[in-house]
């Protein structure tokens, strides 16, 4: 198995990589692009964020735009994979985790999470009553969007870019503490979100951008897994075939919590540095829809371009 990975370089790469929708791609031998016309842009104004004081912490870490070739042209830190760690959390414990979002990669990990045992609540944007079949398969609770995070160690945001500005405000009240968020979001301008000026002309990455709407630190995660691996292609630690996730965010305790849940579930995973570098896991990246292990992954990350590519800009 993989060794603890290098840091990672920097390179330009020019390569066409398969599209995946916002929380991973959809369903297997499917297309994972969404179709029809782009809808209008969501709101820029960053005075909107309902937390300010977090957003004015944000902004003063934010410097150059992303296609720019200052700071933010810089390799993360050393990455490491998670390949000989050893879950921390008791065996056959469980963790209370929300779920909002409900297509194919919160489905899936509606079923995989419950089936390790750990106690799930799922919300969708049509309410309770549609999720029926999902919580008779699974035993997890439908909940509103407003409800999905009380009480959770891990909160899981897998919904349509352009939704996040939607979302119930105080939405995150009542988690537990020292809770994290993961966002799998993608941003896809022409197919499904608009064009959203904060990403493609002041360089915030699309996690960021997130990150500003919600008021808390998320960690960038399953965003570029196709979701029927989820169900079909856990392996144990160890295992050669075994994929690797490259994991992105600031807070070093959520990033572990969600690197340790990524294990349980049956995957490697590989730091892939702070929400500012998350650029590296974004569309149409090396690294994006891969499906390898550790060395790979890690490659992949070290190779990926800033420049937001012709087909994923607005």
């Amino acid at each position: 198995m993989a060794q603890h990975a290098e840091e990672l370089g920097l390179g330009l790469v020019q390569r066409d990589r398969h599209g995946l929708s916002s929380g991973g791609a959809g369903a297997r031998g499917g297309s994972p692009r969404l179709g029809g016309q782009p809808r209008a842009r969501p709101d820029q104004d960053v005075s909107n964020c309902r937390n300010l004081q977090f957003a004015f912490h944000v902004l003063r870490r934010v410097s150059q735009p992303v296609a720019g070739t200052g700071n933010r042209l810089r390799a993360p830190a050393a990455a490491t994979d998670s390949s000989k760690r050893q879950p921390e959390r008791t065996e056959g414990s469980t963790m209370k985790i929300g779920i909002i979002g409900a297509g194919n990669i919160g489905g899936n990990l509606t079923r995989r999470l419950t089936a390790l045992g750990h106690d799930v609540s799922v919300a969708n944007s049509r309410g309770p009553e549609t999720l029926t079949a999902l919580v008779e398969e699974t035993g997890a609770t439908a909940v509103t969007a407003s409800e999905a995070a009380r009480g959770a160690e891990i909160v899981v945001v897998t919904v349509p870019l352009k939704n996040v500005p939607d979302l119930p405000a105080g939405f995150l009240d009542g988690a537990a503490e020292g809770f994290a968020v993961i966002d799998t979001g993608n941003y896809y301008p022409r197919e499904r979100d608009g064009r959203i000026a904060a990403i493609e002309d002041e360089g915030l990455t699309e996690s960021r951008w997130t990150e500003l709407r919600i008021g808390h630190p998320v960690i960038k995660a399953f965003n570029g897994t196709y979701a029927q691996d989820i169900l079909d292609r856990p392996r144990p630690a160890g295992d050669p075939e075994r994929l690797a996730l490259p994991v992105a965010g600031d807070d070093a305790a959520a990033k572990e919590k969600v690197r340790r849940l990524i294990d349980e579930l049956g995957f490697d995973s590989v730091d892939a540095g702070g929400i500012d570098d998350s650029w590296r896991q974004q569309p149409d990246t090396p690294v994006y829809g891969l499906r390898e292990g550790v060395d790979a992954v890690t490659k992949a990350l070290g190779a990926a371009s800033p420049e937001r590519p012709e087909g994923f800009r607005g």
